[in-house]
C-alpha cells in the first residue's frame, strides 16, 4: 500500500476503539481552524494522529469511558514526540443531515447521544460526515516529532518528514469489515 504522509487528528480514545475493532466509523464536522470552516475529505488514506484535548468521560457512552481514562493517563503534555500506531482507508464518506439518521448510528460509535446531536446541530447547514474506515495497525509504531504546525483545532496535518513505511495488518478481516460497513451503509440507504 502506498502510504500518504498526511494524518487525520482524532481523539486518542477514538483511535483505540478503531484499532480494537470496536467501531469502524468516525463522525466529523471539522475543526474551528479549518481553512474552509467545514470538514472536507482531503485524503482517502491517512495516519491516525492521536489528540488528547477535549476528551472527557462524560462525552462518551459508559462502556467507552475506560478508553478515555486510559488515553488521558498516557497523555504527556508538551511531549516532543507522538506515537502513530494506525493507518486508515476511507471505504465511504456518508453524510448525515437529520437527527433521525444520526439516531440510527447510535450503536456504532462511542459518543453520547448529546454530543452526537450537538455536533450535528453545529453549523446545521453542513452535514455530519460519517467516515467508514478500514483500519490497519502499523507493524512498527512510528514515533514522530511534534511540530508547531500540528497544533490547533484542524482535522488534517501533513507529516514532515513522513514516517517510514512499514507493513500493515488489518484490524478486521475483509468479511467482518464488509459486514459492518454494509450494515451501516444500509441504515443510511447508501451502499
Amino acid at each position: 500500500m502506498n502510504m500518504n504522509p498526511v494524518a487525520l487528528k482524532e481523539w486518542a480514545s477514538a483511535i483505540n476503539t478503531l484499532t480494537e475493532g470496536r467501531q469502524i466509523i468516525l463522525l466529523r464536522k471539522g475543526g474551528i481552524e479549518e481553512e474552509t470552516r467545514r470538514f472536507e475529505l482531503k485524503s482517502h488514506s491517512f495516519y491516525l494522529y492521536p489528540t488528547f484535548e477535549h476528551q472527557r468521560t462524560d462525552l462518551v457512552k459508559k462502556e467507552y469511558r475506560s478508553f478515555v481514562e486510559q488515553s488521558l493517563a498516557d497523555f504527556r503534555p508538551n511531549a516532543p514526540t507522538v506515537r502513530l500506531t494506525a493507518y486508515a482507508e476511507v471505504a465511504a464518506d456518508l453524510k448525515v443531515h437529520t437527527l433521525e439518521q444520526l439516531g440510527l448510528l447510535y450503536p456504532y460509535h462511542m459518543w453520547t447521544e448529546g454530543l452526537a446531536s450537538e455536533r450535528l446541530r453545529w453549523k446545521a447547514q453542513d452535514p455530519l460526515h460519517v467516515l467508514l474506515l478500514r483500519v490497519y495497525m502499523l507493524d512498527k509504531p512510528a514515533e514522530i516529532r511534534v511540530l508547531p504546525e500540528y497544533s490547533g483545532c484542524r482535522s488534517w496535518i501533513e507529516l514532515t518528514p513522513p514516517p517510514e513505511a512499514g507493513s500493515l495488518k488489518p484490524v478486521l478481516s475483509d468479511e467482518e469489515f464488509g459486514r459492518k460497513a454494509q450494515e451501516i451503509g444500509s441504515l443510511l440507504r447508501q451502499p
